[in-house]
């Protein structure tokens, strides 16, 4: 197993919808291994594939129940809303208060291509859902109703999130 390279924003590979696996191969495998090793690392509670540069559809969550990997995720059912901040390791110093179902259920491929169906609600709701628009090319940025930048102020001992404009933020991607 490896940590690899998260791949930060506006690389254009976070915005590029990634493609189903068709095989559970070995070599998947050790990709989600990598992954799952990266998240910790990284102190995150999930990664997807093209967050280390490859474009399958491939996802790790650990909320704190354990891990799970899914291949070729997909929503089935939604239910209800909530709003809360998120945080991507993607787009570090960036948090954002982004509106998702409150409660969800994924049906994927697990480490042997066996199907297997989650439900959830709650930070396991919100991770899935935040490492399928992954999957999607889709970040909180597009998302978000707030976004907030952590900037070190002289005095504070922590952090202070101050409100960014979405636009500004998103015209990163556009720069030369």
């Amino acid at each position: 197993m490896a940590v690899r390279e998260i791949r930060l924003y506006p690389d254009p590979v976070l915005r590029r919808p990634a493609k189903p696996v068709t095989r559970v191969t070995k070599k998947l495998a050790r990709l989600a291994q990598d992954m799952a090793e990266t998240m910790y690392a990284a102190n995150g509670v999930g990664l997807a594939a093209p967050q280390v540069g490859k474009g399958v559809r491939l996802a790790v969550v650990d909320v704190g129940d354990g891990l799970i990997t899914l291949f070729n995720p997909v929503i089935v059912a939604r239910e209800g809303t909530a709003v809360d901040v998120e945080g991507c390791l993607s787009i570090p110093k960036i948090t954002a208060y982004v509106e998702r179902a409150a409660q969800v259920t994924v049906e994927a491929l697990d480490l042997e291509g066996r199907p297997f169906r989650v439900e959830a609600d709650g930070l396991l709701a919100r991770a899935l859902q935040h490492e399928i628009d992954h999957l999607d090319g889709i970040l909180i940025v597009d998302r978000a109703t707030r976004l907030f930048r952590e900037e070190e102020r002289e005095g504070e001992e922590e952090p202070v999130a101050v409100e960014i404009d979405r636009e500004e933020l998103l015209r990163q991607e556009v720069a030369p």
